[in-house]
């Protein structure tokens, strides 16, 4: 049919952030799908399932007239009456199933016979999406200058990078600090939505002369980064922010305690004390065998004294020996051995306002 638009210009779709209607199988979509992308599905993850095995025993005809009769009725009006007030709230978006095949094209042809719009798919769908976007990671990757953004745990590297529009947040695409402590109330993304994040963020940034990025090891989490933004990074300039250590408790501070106790309270109010509690214990217990039993219990006794204190009288202050005691005999000294095996491509060190300073003058 056509008067139903199919549209390829894959780059403007992601620089305008068109909103994105996602007709494939909730399944499907929580595997991975793209930022600005809404799922309102054609078939649920039982009709996809039984259309499948008759496409495999039946072949194509009997799956499609097995489809239409799965969704019929009031279960086919639902969900036309869901992408109504789809296209209503997003007129200039577009609609995608897995391959730009059947699942779009039924899609197109419903809201063009109940509604008069001709509202446009993506050609190739998904997957030509998916391509575009890996093919742009190498490609604008490859042409653009980082600058890696070092410095002792808790020094304020993240409050730096978003100052600044030319930056990437892995961290803050990973959901994740990048630590043994830094699991956030929600859980990570997929993969998927992980580089998906991160990519239309590049393609969005590629008319700028240099990328901000954390120094991050391997992954973040349990979210691997890319080889090809690895790779950059390992042979990028290193800017080091310093910090005292009073800075750095208190940044952690914050991080660590005061924002994730509310976050944990605004998720849950009458669990949210409990599950901050189990953050802590949990994580401490995440590096038991690199702190060895010794160090670990003396710690673990910090911490039980520091939460006993909290839950009782709202007290924080047990955090801060605990918190130095990890910045200083924990962490210090594995960014230090880190940190020996970069020395020749560190430009600059300097604190907060100095580095700040210097990166709004840098020229490549």
């Amino acid at each position: 049919m056509n008067r139903l638009k199919e549209i390829d210009n894959f780059s403007e779709i992601f620089k305008s952030n068109i909103p994105l209607l996602d007709v494939r199988a909730p399944i499907e979509f929580k595997e991975g799908s793209f930022p600005h992308a809404y799922n309102y599905p054609i078939m649920s993850d039982s009709e996809r399932h039984q259309i499948g095995i008759c496409y495999k025993e039946h072949g194509q005809k009997s799956a499609i007239r097995l489809g239409h009769e799965l969704v019929s009725g009031k279960t086919k009006e639902q969900r036309i009456d869901k992408w109504s007030k789809f296209v209503k709230k997003y007129p200039n978006g577009a609609l995608f199933c897995l391959r730009g095949g059947l699942r779009s094209k039924i899609s197109q042809e419903w809201i063009y016979e109940h509604f008069g719009v001709s509202y446009p798919r993506i050609k190739g769908g998904y997957k030509a999406l998916r391509t575009f976007l890996l093919n742009e990671m190498e490609s604008t990757s490859s042409k653009m200058n980082f600058l890696v953004i070092g410095g002792q745990t808790g020094c304020g590297k993240t409050i730096l990078l978003n100052k600044f529009d030319n930056s990437l947040d892995l961290e803050g695409y990973a959901n994740h600090r990048g630590s043994a402590f830094g699991n956030n109330v929600t859980p990570q993304p997929k993969q998927i939505d992980f580089e998906n994040h991160l990519i239309v963020d590049l393609i969005k940034k590629e008319h700028y002369e240099n990328l901000l990025i954390e120094d991050e090891g391997n992954n973040i989490g349990t979210i691997y980064i890319p080889e090809v933004i690895k790779a950059k990074a390992k042979e990028s300039k290193i800017i080091i922010l310093r910090a005292s250590i009073e800075e750095r408790i208190q940044i952690s501070l914050k991080a660590y305690v005061i924002d994730m106790i509310k976050r944990f309270t605004d998720q849950d109010p009458i669990n949210g004390a409990d599950n901050f509690s189990n953050y802590w214990l949990g994580s401490l217990f995440k590096i038991k065998k690199r702190l060895g039993g010794a160090r670990y219990n003396l710690l673990l006794d910090q911490l039980n004294i520091a939460l006993k204190n909290h839950k009782e009288n709202n007290e924080l202050s047990g955090f801060f020996p605990l918190i130095e005691s990890l910045l200083v005999d924990y962490y210090d000294p594995m960014y230090d051995f880190q940190i020996s095996n970069k020395k020749q491509r560190v430009i600059y060190e300097g604190n907060f306002q100095e580095v700040t300073n210097f990166l709004k003058e840098f020229k490549s």
